[in-house]
């Protein structure tokens, strides 16, 4: 009987290594049909899952609540499983670097309870070789058993887009991949219990984290194009979002806008792809140039707001800012590698200190990684110009009334950065609004 029927029998058990907004709805899923143990080394993020709730918002606490999965925050408990997913992240350091210390922890963690006959599957994103060269060797270390001969290893990158709540995992063709035709088989057939829309076999390991790696890097390259050209048409007196209106309507134009990158993968992915150039000889020339302008352009936002408070005769230092939206995307608490930092920090070099509101987002992992103390809309009054940083669906709800309460009424002009273009810019022109957006 192969591992995967065994699996669906009930006889094996598949365990989950990171049960973060990759790694939980993956264990959902497939709680739904077989056997699942949850693991997570944090145990206040486990504590929260066994109450039944959802700090990620993926799911919701209602599905927390009535899952299968087996939480726990006990390592040892992998030993009752064979077929392993590990979903951890992979951030950079502050030098562009990768961060491989979390897959490799990880790697340590499942090779202390790796037992014979098991398939240890990577989704983290990473470049090209790190599950064979990096991951395998740390796994044979710590269990002492041999890759190939006491068990097996796949890749299969994740695909899941946080907040998103039409592409999910079921819905998103999957990528698999294993070191061998038996591996591949098992691996493709476990995702099959739950990918609805299929799976494609890569040939290889290194073809499956290659795609992975650049996926998001395409992402970034275009979103660094789209707001380069917003830099150009601001020089122009052009609005980027009307022309790229107008191009959209062939039927080949690409329907990307300008924005903020950050996040664990698209301000990421594109990194771990030139690390491992640069260690071949090769210096990236396209990918690294999206970076640098893609990694500029919350400052950008913030020179922006402050010119635009010296061309409406008010004073920059101590300056009354509001920035509505903290997370990294929309919808999602994810405060992570959020790039509205940059616009709060530089705001910050001209003696301007912002208030920061976002009932969206993760307040105590703010308040830990930045430092920052989320305030309420109930605070934003008197303010000499308004960020609209995130478009959370509640803040592309403000109606112009309430955006009009929102300023000192003593003000001549009203400055509002509407970085998204979440608003109706008719409603703000002719007005005495200084209205901006990318």
């Amino acid at each position: 009987m192969s591992l995967y029927e065994k699996i669906v029998s009930g006889e094996e058990k598949i365990a989950l290594v990171g049960l973060g907004y990759v790694g939980m709805p993956i264990a959902v899923a497939f709680a739904k049909k077989v056997k699942v143990i949850g693991y997570d080394l944090n145990s206040e993020k486990i504590r929260l899952y066994k109450d039944g709730i959802d700090p990620t918002n993926e799911v919701g606490n209602e599905v927390i609540k009535n899952t299968k999965v087996e939480f726990t925050s006990d390592e040892s408990r992998l030993r009752e499983a064979k077929f392993h997913i590990v979903a951890v992240p992979t951030p950079v350091n502050s030098d562009h670097t990768p961060d491989l210390s979390p897959v490799e922890g990880a790697s340590r963690i499942l090779g202390r309870n790796l037992t014979k006959g098991s398939i240890v599957v990577f989704e983290s994103t990473v470049y090209p070789g790190v599950t064979e060269d990096v991951c395998v060797p740390i796994l044979e270390a710590e269990s002492g058993l041999k890759c190939g001969v006491d068990f097996k290893i796949g890749y299969s990158p994740e695909r899941i887009n946080p907040g998103d709540k039409v592409h999910r995992l079921e819905t998103i063709t999957k990528i698999v991949s294993g070191m061998d035709a038996e591996t591949l088989d098992e691996v493709a057939h476990v995702y099959e219990l739950v990918v609805e829309a299929g799976v494609h076999r890569a040939e290889s390991i290194k073809v499956a984290e290659a795609a992975k790696v650049i996926e998001n890097s395409q992402r970034d390259i275009n979103i660094a194009f789209m707001n380069e050209l917003s830099i150009i048409f601001d020089k122009m007196g052009i609005d980027t979002l009307e022309v790229l209106k107008a191009a959209g309507t062939k039927w080949n134009f690409l329907n990307f806008r300008p924005g903020l990158v950050g996040g664990h993968c698209i301000g990421v992915d594109p990194y771990y792809l030139t690390y491992k150039a640069e260690q071949l000889g090769y210096h990236s020339q396209i990918i690294l140039s999206g970076r640098r302008i893609n990694d500029d352009m919350g400052k950008y936002v913030a020179e922006s707001v402050v010119k635009k408070l010296i061309s409406a005769d008010l004073p920059v230092k101590g300056a009354k800012v509001a920035i509505l939206g903290f997370t990294f995307k929309e919808n999602c608490p994810d405060t992570r590698n959020t790039k509205v930092i940059d616009i709060y920090n530089e705001l910050g070099e001209y003696g301007i200190v912002p208030i920061v509101v976002d009932d969206t987002a993760d307040a105590s992992e703010a308040k830990r990684l930045y430092g920052i103390e989320f305030k309420t809309m109930a605070d934003v009054k008197d303010m000499d110009a308004v960020i609209l940083a995130v478009a959370h669906d509640n803040l592309k709800g403000i109606s112009k009334d309430t955006m009009d309460s929102l300023y000192n009424p003593n003000n001549k002009s009203r400055i509002l950065a509407d970085i998204k273009g979440i608003l109706n810019k008719s409603e703000y022109t002719d007005t005495d609004y200084i209205y901006w957006r990318l």
